[in-house]
């Protein structure tokens, strides 16, 4: 059975799995003022294939910029981490995955859980703009700034909600979720597969960069994505990041049944 989630309404999405993928579950999370629209063909496309997959509404996303800047970053981990262990519970392997801010936070669960391994679409553990280095003291002088937009932004994902102005409130539990997520690298030792976009007007290369740095895991895969912008999963490289995801998925639950029975 398939929960999803409609344009007027970005509820979490759920697919309790079928045939022999059935037992592999996926928790997905989705970006900083997105919703889990902008996961759902890539959460549709691995329900086909017959995964479990669970995509949560982080608290503060799907409504306005002024119910974001109530929330706390561990507001948003904790009910990832939620989505991840509900779904752990009901299959026999279970992986974590996200973009942009989804991805730290899915880092981040995997740094604290025993996951089999996690997929990153343009991962965020830094920024762009230098000034977020002082956004501590500049919450209380400005309120909120403008979104960060790209010049060639994916096609719309008819997500709801009003983001015309992001908190700085919220811009500083961003930058202390990296610093956890960043924290917590050398604790990653699953396998783990990152995709990254060629032009990325959000999310600066030097996140991937310490992802290769300070990653546990020995078995970390970069894949350039040449043609798409940083909501890749929407974008044109997106049947590269479910295809190589899902068999990715197979491969690696695969390896974990085969060492539990040995």
């Amino acid at each position: 059975m398939t929960e999803r989630s409609s344009p007027a309404a970005p509820l979490a999405f759920h697919h309790e799995g079928h045939g022999p993928n059935a037992s592999t579950g996926v928790a997905i999370c989705h970006g900083f003022t997105g919703s889990p629209l902008s996961m759902l063909p890539w959460a549709e496309y691995l329900a086909s294939q017959g995964f479990a997959v669970s995509v949560p509404l982080l608290p503060g996303h799907g409504t306005s910029w002024q119910d974001l800047a109530t929330t706390r970053w561990q507001d948003w981990y904790r009910t990832f981490e939620q989505s991840y262990l509900d779904l752990a519970d009901k299959t026999e392997s279970c992986f974590v995955a996200g973009l942009s801010m989804g991805g730290a936070l899915a880092l981040r669960v995997a740094s604290l859980h025993d996951v089999p391994g996690l997929v990153l679409v343009n991962p965020g553990l830094s920024f762009y703009d230098r000034r977020v280095k002082y956004v501590g003291a500049l919450k209380y002088v400005m309120r909120t700034t403008t979104p960060i937009e790209e010049d060639s932004p994916a096609p719309a994902t008819a997500e709801t909600g009003d983001y015309s102005k992001t908190p700085l409130q919220s811009v500083h539990e961003l930058k202390k979720l990296f610093r956890a997520a960043t924290r917590g690298l050398p604790h990653v030792e699953a396998p783990a597969l990152v995709f990254k976009s060629s032009v990325d007007g959000v999310i600066p290369p030097s996140s991937v960069a310490t992802i290769s740095k300070y990653i546990s895991s020995s078995r970390l895969r970069v894949v350039t994505l040449p043609h798409s912008g940083h909501v890749a999963t929407l974008d044109v490289d997106a049947p590269t990041i479910f295809e190589e995801s899902a068999h990715f998925f197979r491969q690696h639950a695969g390896d974990r049944v085969a060492s539990e029975s040995s």
